[in-house]
């Protein structure tokens, strides 16, 4: 009986120390945000609805309906007066930039953001374990991340990954990429590093499909710290809870949405398809099905179950417009019972507003993607960032919130994530906000863009016959 005792009690000590062991290892597999610096571009780079005007008409190849279809999708974009560009749209030479422009803009975003964030946590380069770098429309050699390898002379075991093409929802990809990694390597620390170069990808034509990527996207980045060291989880800002990626590359009009290609003429620029809207709605609708029951209680699992149940039993064919917000279908459940901060690309006013629709939220939830992209435009993949730090600067963010990151991009993606905000944060401990200088001015008391005021030729006034561009 003695040995069974004993022999009984190795084994289940046995078991309790592998059960253990197993709990403990799932706690090294952690990712945490320890901080992140967005970047703000200098004063030089301003760009006003008027400047974007007067750049837009040094485009010989467009007349005045392609101006006034260019200046109403400024207008009524949401973007604000005191979004950035590239130089190079400053000093007119957006039809003919040099890979310096590029590189110039990229070394101005990476120096400023990497620099403060490592002096901000005293931190050297050289304790970098993983670098993942996603810039979506440049491709240089040697590439970026190596770059800023030797910029920072990093350390030669470095674990690189040099993102390119995946568009607006490179961000959450990125930190996908950290998560993996840290499944299999303890104690690391890695730098996430998001941009978009814009000077080389300056549309020259008329196609009206491809002529509206020049107004839409603005010079933006944020660099991110992530890690998964124990030792490091109580300075935190945030823990990674889950992330699901949806990706419709298979089908084709979901494909062919977003895509670069060369006009009639040749000239190189982003088109975007009209099935864009409903290949958007359709991958959110997917993305929604798998991550909804990972942040969800039951008993709105239960209701989103019925819900859908409904849905197919009352179902009717329709002819679909290609408006976002029409095209949006409302999820039927209330998803602030597992969530309480939403950080939503800004992709542009119809994307927020459709997301705000099918997600049945209130003007206080959108609120921070609408100033988001009033005050910095959208900054493709980097915008999210924007936004989570709009919320810390508002004092929102409190410990035990779970914030619900939403992206979309080319391929035709959509990419989610939520965090728990490990610590309350206040803005007073993070002088590095990128909103410190202007968040008392935000919400505004009117988003309406001046510019149609101003300018009477926007309201059909002015004679296309008669019209002349300024040289």
């Amino acid at each position: 009986m003695d040995i069974l005792y004993i022999l009984s009690s190795l084994l289940i000590s046995y078991l309790i120390f592998k059960i253990w062991k197993r709990i403990d290892s799932k706690r090294d597999q952690n990712c945490y945000i320890l901080d992140y610096q967005c970047h703000k571009p200098s004063d030089d780079r301003m760009l006003s609805t008027q400047i974007s005007g007067e750049i837009i008409r040094r485009n010989k190849h467009i007349r005045l309906n392609e101006y006034k279809f260019l200046l109403k999708a400024i207008v009524s974009s949401g973007i604000g007066e005191q979004t950035y560009a590239p130089r190079l749209y400053f000093e007119g030479r957006e039809e003919s930039p040099t890979i310096q422009d590029a590189l110039s803009e990229m070394e101005e975003f990476y120096i400023d953001t990497i620099e403060k964030l490592l002096k901000r946590n005293k931190l050297k380069p050289k304790d970098i374990d993983v670098l993942v770098v996603n810039v979506s429309m440049l491709n240089s050699t040697p590439s970026l991340s190596a770059r800023i390898i030797n910029h920072y002379k990093m350390r030669e075991d470095v674990k690189v990954f040099n993102l390119t093409a995946m568009g607006c929802s490179a961000s959450v990809i990125s930190v996908d990429i950290v998560k993996n990694i840290f499944k299999t390597y303890k104690n690391k620390l890695a730098l996430v590093v998001t941009s978009e170069s814009l000077s080389p990808n300056w549309y020259s034509g008329n196609n009206r499909s491809m002529i509206l990527a020049n107004c839409l996207f603005r010079s933006g980045g944020c660099a991110v710290l992530l890690t998964n060291k124990r030792c490091l989880s109580k300075r935190a800002m945030f823990k990674l809870k889950c992330l699901v990626r949806t990706h419709h590359g298979a089908r084709e009009d979901s494909f062919n949405a977003c895509v670069q290609k060369e006009d009639e003429l040749g000239r190189v620029g982003i088109h975007l398809d009209k099935t864009l809207p409903k290949a958007a709605t359709r991958a959110f609708v997917d993305n929604l099905k798998v991550i909804t029951p990972k942040i969800l209680p039951v008993t709105q699992l239960f209701r989103f179950m019925l819900s859908l149940l409904l849905k197919k039993l009352r179902r009717r064919p329709s002819k679909g417009s290609t408006n976002v917000a029409q095209a949006a279908t409302k999820a039927g459940i209330n998803f602030k019972t597992g969530i309480e901060h939403f950080c939503i690309h800004t992709g542009g006013k119809a994307v927020i507003d459709a997301i705000g629709y099918s997600l049945d939220l209130t003007e206080y939830d959108l609120e921070p993607a609408r100033m988001t992209l009033h005050r910095f435009g959208n900054t493709s993949a980097s915008s999210l960032w924007y936004v989570l730090g709009y919320m810390e600067a508002k004092k929102r963010l409190k410990r035990g919130d779970r914030v619900f990151m939403i992206s979309f991009g080319a391929g035709f993606k959509c990419n989610s994530c939520v965090w728990e905000v490990a610590r309350d944060l206040n803005v007073g401990e993070c002088l590095g906000n990128v909103w410190n200088h202007c968040i008392d001015q935000y919400p505004p008391t009117s988003l309406l863009n001046p510019f149609l005021e101003k300018y009477g030729w926007i309201r059909e006034e002015e004679d296309p016959d008669t019209f002349k561009f300024h040289t």
